[in-house]
């Protein structure tokens, strides 16, 4: 019954495939043109910019002068211990991150989608931190992380337990954050991978029911493997807000104490606030060379399997 359902599902997909192939392509003289007006806005917002950017990380610059200087800025960058910190920051933000939005979000999505009681609600419940302001998440949470009169350590000493100073701690400062963060945006996780495990054909689920497969077979050999393009996507999207994260962090704890739970973006910040505007840009520089060096392999190898039927 498996072979079948999977030939007919083959069957369904391949046909609009040969319709496509075999209705005319209509060619209209000057095409090309309309691709005009979306190559100027991209070429001013984002190309322009860019070459602007990598030039102004070569100099010394203020809003009426610049100086070339060639590679200092970057040698300055990488020889501040505060700056390299807020680049390993960076990168251990962004794994926690990313990696427990995953998680989180495709268990959340397995619950969300089973024959549970008031499912609708409980998907807005998860969703609704997404739509709250990021700077007020971050100042709701900073009073309830108060290490003396907070609402989290008041709640553990009521069970005995002595609450750390979640945010003057070094030790727990960069990881109470990533969990406001994780809180924060699970819930488009959650929303992606809804998406993808409703969009697998009912079949498959079914003719692993009939071959004697329980809940957690069903899960490793379909879901998991079928919901694969949500998994990517989530990954992708949340490594790269992990990567760009700046109002959470900026607005609990300014990089501090000291610069212990300082990124990369906190640390561009500081840097025009002290007017080194030259070495702010080439900060911007390896933030966005570090992202595309580590997003696009990753999403090259993502990509590169498909999930064989």
């Amino acid at each position: 019954m498996r072979s079948v359902a999977i030939t007919s599902i083959r069957a369904r997909a391949d046909a609009p495939a040969s319709a496509r192939a075999s209705k005319p392509k209509v060619y209209t003289p000057y095409s090309n043109w309309f691709y005009l007006p979306s190559a100027i806005i991209y070429g001013v917002l984002f190309v322009v910019p860019t070459f602007a950017s990598l030039y102004f990380s070569l100099t010394r610059w203020s809003l009426f002068e610049s100086k070339f200087i060639g590679l200092d800025n970057f040698k300055l960058f990488f020889s501040e211990p505060q700056l390299v910190k807020g680049f390993t920051n960076t990168l251990i933000f962004a794994v926690v991150t990313s990696g427990s939005k995953v998680v989180l979000g495709l268990l959340l999505a397995v619950l969300l989608t089973s024959q549970i009681v008031a499912r609708g609600y409980l998907r807005s419940v998860v969703f609704f931190p997404v739509l709250v302001s990021t700077i007020g998440v971050g100042i709701t949470f900073t009073v309830l992380m108060n290490p003396d009169h907070g609402l989290i350590n008041s709640g553990l000493g009521v069970l005995g337990i002595n609450g750390p100073g979640w945010l003057t701690d070094p030790k727990y400062t960069l990881l109470s954050v990533a969990a406001v963060d994780i809180w924060k945006g699970v819930g488009l996780a959650t929303l992606i991978y809804i998406a993808g495990i409703v969009s697998i054909p009912r079949e498959y689920l079914e003719a692993a029911r009939v071959d004697g497969a329980g809940s957690w077979e069903s899960f490793r050999r379909i879901v998991l493997p079928l919901s694969r393009p949500a998994t990517v996507t989530v990954i992708i999207l949340s490594l790269i807000g992990g990567l760009r994260s700046f109002e959470l962090i900026w607005a609990m704890t300014r990089g501090g104490p000291g610069f212990t739970s300082d990124v990369i973006a906190s640390v561009i910040y500081k840097q025009y606030q002290a007017g080194f505007y030259g070495l702010s840009t080439a900060g911007n520089v390896v933030l966005f060379l570090a992202v595309t060096a580590i997003v696009l392999p990753l999403s090259y190898f993502l990509n590169r399997k498909e999930v064989d039927l």
